[in-house]
């Protein structure tokens, strides 16, 4: 898809939006309820980076905070820096290109949808142990994942970038 019109920019800024807003939920409510044997666990994203926060985990900590929202987030708040002057026609933001460009290097380093993947496969195996109640941070997460794929399959680059050169 052409993405130099107006119009198809207002789209990817949209579902750039969307996604961010979906983000901040998601890290914002609770991801997950367990309840077995009587005892009650409820967990939010934050608290699954925190797990980790103890000795040689902290390393890992610190890479799950960043690949599933930090990185994520970025990436989105570059793509809607860049692309916002574009769907009200005017010029590009001073450093736009900068923007885009990381955008579209971070683009591999964003796995908000492996972990997506990773959590559902979990929750099948814990079913069977526990009562596993969703919240809304895992719809919240699950919207990401599908909007950032909507996105990212509307995104003509090319487009993008003789837009952000004029």
């Amino acid at each position: 898809m052409m993405t130099s019109q107006p119009a198809a920019m207002a789209r990817i800024i949209s579902l750039a939006l969307t996604a961010f807003v979906m983000m901040i939920a998601a890290v914002s409510f609770p991801f997950l309820t367990l309840d077995a044997k009587g005892l009650h666990n409820a967990t939010s994203v934050v608290d699954a980076v925190l797990a980790f926060n103890e000795g040689y985990a902290i390393p890992l900590a610190v890479a799950v905070a960043f690949f599933i929202v930090v990185i994520p987030l970025i990436r989105l708040g570059a793509l809607i820096y860049a692309l916002g002057p574009l769907v009200r026609e005017q010029p590009p933001r001073a450093g736009a290109k900068r923007a885009f460009g990381l955008a579209e290097r971070l683009r591999p380093w964003s796995m908000a949808e492996i972990f997506i993947v990773g959590v559902t496969v979990a929750l099948v195996k814990v079913a069977g142990l526990a009562a596993v109640t969703v919240g809304p941070a895992f719809w919240a997460f699950a919207g990401v994942v599908i909007i950032t794929v909507l996105k990212d399959q509307m995104i003509c680059r090319y487009s993008i970038w003789e837009a952000l050169e004029q």
